[in-house]
């Protein structure tokens, strides 16, 4: 009697997990961040020709880093993501400087007004 129990939650146990992973419970791998299956801090570290920018307002902008910036701005949800990161923090980067870049950068097509952590791209 005893084996039968055993038998029955285990068969219990597996068809319940069937079902479990037939429902997505465990849905958390199709998930991915505002950059998509893009690591975020990898993503980060592309923007490296930018960090002088991105600390000093004044400071002039690099082609490299116009070049960047632009193909980012295709996802202004990503590059705000980007901006907080930790990679960008130890860098020093500033948001409230860096999204001024696509004006500096004379970018034409920009989100502006677009708020990236209470700072609006200009």
């Amino acid at each position: 009697m005893k084996t039968k129990v055993k038998y029955m939650w285990v068969v219990v146990f597996v068809v319940s997990m069937s079902i479990a992973g037939l429902n997505g419970v465990d849905a958390t791998h199709d998930y991915y961040g505002p950059c998509g299956k893009h690591d975020i801090e990898k993503e980060a570290q592309k923007l490296a020709p930018c960090t002088y920018a991105a600390k000093y307002r004044r400071a002039p902008v690099s082609e490299r880093c116009c070049a960047i910036i632009e193909k980012k701005l295709n996802n202004p949800d990503c590059l705000c993501a980007i901006l907080k990161t930790r990679t960008a923090y130890d860098a020093g980067v500033r948001p409230e400087v860096a999204v001024t870049i696509p004006k500096r950068c004379n970018i034409a097509v920009r989100p502006v007004g677009h708020k990236c952590g209470g700072f609006p791209f200009v």
